[in-house]
């Protein structure tokens, strides 16, 4: 395969694990050459098995290699590489990685730097979201410090949320129900973005107490088109980091879900996105309304659920979209059908206060059959090391109704087989077997209120 430019397309990965080794074999399959950055403790990994050549960038620690951009650039540049893949995490929101792609004309598998910067700060995005009539929650602007939050929190109305401008992952997130709680939380909020992104820029948003936690997969060419995949129900996490994800959101009635696509759209059609990305709101099911959270400009964890409920490729389509071989398909070649959920398989112990499991695994044994996807970077006699993200996999299942995908997933559970390390399986089947999920009674605080505390006691 070649690239626009007339010579071999070769790949620069720059990732690890699960979505490594996703990409290597997309592109792969596109009959594209592929050369992997890892670091010192990932050589044995079976991304760097796959990839056509494996090129160590520094030792474990992610910010002497897998966050240090100019050793990935150095290390793409002179293995000839004309395109670079960040995956999701380390690198992929960067504008750093994406204007040194565009100096040294390799194709940048993901958004413009323009576009990362305008809504990767949160304050920004915003006001893109204003600017394009997207539905959001009461907010205020940037903080200069706790008097100031105060005040907005006056306007705004109890209770509140702090959040990072600079970032997300739930870094910098806390509630507070009146004064007492802001004043306490708010210097605590501040140093925590600094420590995550080195920037304690913080504001604050109306806290809507009972929300889902929706977003809709888009993806746009550059050049004022954008298409969506639909959307996912993000709802059941832990410290705002995601635990299940489903596709549809099936909590959506059909008049709110168009309207809530159409935004999404709309929002990255004004800034002229390129590639992929998610748009991501906050739904109070009891007003019938979804106001705007934030934009993930980079590919997710969660894209599985869209691919299988539009039997779409997304990496495959990142990849063609990116080196300018393949035009956006039109919106009505997107169809959803069926149910989709996806669980992450963590190497983490949940009745050991969510204690991290690195080692060995002695023991791989993951379902297989009809509806059922496993998603993974690892298997048996694979070292999990302690250096990086705790998810180890991906198990995605598809039904023709969400009550069959949630058989499915119990099922597929009870059947995962893992030893040498601890994992959240456990966990995650409590969950799959509660009332609650089944009757879809759930929302961003039921597992820390409803199902954790009987869990962990």
């Amino acid at each position: 395969m070649s690239d626009t430019r007339g010579g071999p397309a070769r790949l620069f990965v720059a990732n690890r694990g699960e979505i490594a080794l996703r990409v290597i074999r997309a592109a792969h399959a596109l009959g594209m050459e592929t050369v992997l950055g890892i670091s010192m403790a990932d050589r044995d990994s079976m991304a760097a098995r796959e990839a056509g050549r494996a090129v160590v960038l520094g030792p474990a620690a992610a910010r002497s290699s897998y966050l240090d951009q100019n050793l990935v650039m150095h290390a793409a540049l002179a293995t000839g590489c004309t395109a670079l893949h960040p995956g999701y995490g380390f690198l992929s929101e960067r504008p750093e990685i994406a204007e040194l792609c565009a100096q040294e004309r390799i194709s940048f598998i993901g958004p413009s730097a323009d576009s990362i910067r305008s809504v990767g700060d949160k304050l920004s995005a915003r006001r893109l979201a204003e600017a394009a009539h997207v539905p959001m929650t009461r907010g205020s602007a940037k903080l200069r410090d706790v008097r100031h939050a105060l005040q907005a929190a006056e306007t705004i109305g109890y209770p509140v949320i702090t959040k990072a401008a600079a970032g997300g992952g739930g870094r910098g997130i806390m509630v507070a129900r009146d004064p007492g709680e802001l004043a306490a939380v708010f210097s605590r909020a501040a140093t925590t973005a600094r420590e995550a992104f080195g920037d304690d820029t913080i504001y604050l948003e109306a806290y809507v107490e009972h929300a889902r936690h929706l977003e809709v997969q888009v993806m746009g060419d550059g050049e004022g088109r954008v298409i969506h995949f639909g959307e996912r129900d993000c709802s059941i996490q832990r410290r705002y980091q995601k635990m299940i994800e489903e596709a549809p959101a099936a909590i959506l009635p059909d008049d709110i879900r168009a309207q809530m696509r159409r935004a999404a759209v709309d929002l990255l059609r004004s800034i002229r996105y390129r590639n992929a990305g998610t748009v991501e709101f906050l739904y109070d099911e009891g007003r019938r309304e979804f106001s705007f959270m934030e934009v993930n400009a980079r590919i997710q964890v969660e894209h599985p659920v869209s691919e299988e409920i539009t039997g779409i490729d997304l990496i495959t389509l990142q990849l063609e979209i990116g080196m300018g071989l393949r035009r956006l398909p039109p919106q009505d070649s997107v169809a959803t059908q069926g149910h989709a959920i996806e669980a992450r398989i963590l190497a983490e112990d949940p009745q050991r206060g969510f204690s991290p499991s690195p080692g060995r695994i002695i023991d791989w044994r993951p379902p297989s059959g009809t509806g059922i996807r496993v998603d993974t970077g690892v298997g048996e006699g694979s070292m999990v090391p302690p250096y990086y993200d705790s998810m180890i996999a991906k198990l995605i299942v598809r039904g023709s109704t969400r009550d069959e995908a949630i058989d499915r997933l119990a099922a597929a559970l009870a059947a995962f087989k893992i030893a040498g390390i601890s994992t959240n399986i456990p966990l995650l089947a409590a969950i799959a077997a509660h009332n609650d999920f089944r009757a879809n009674r759930i929302g961003t605080r039921w597992l820390e209120t409803t199902l954790l505390p009987a869990f962990c006691a």
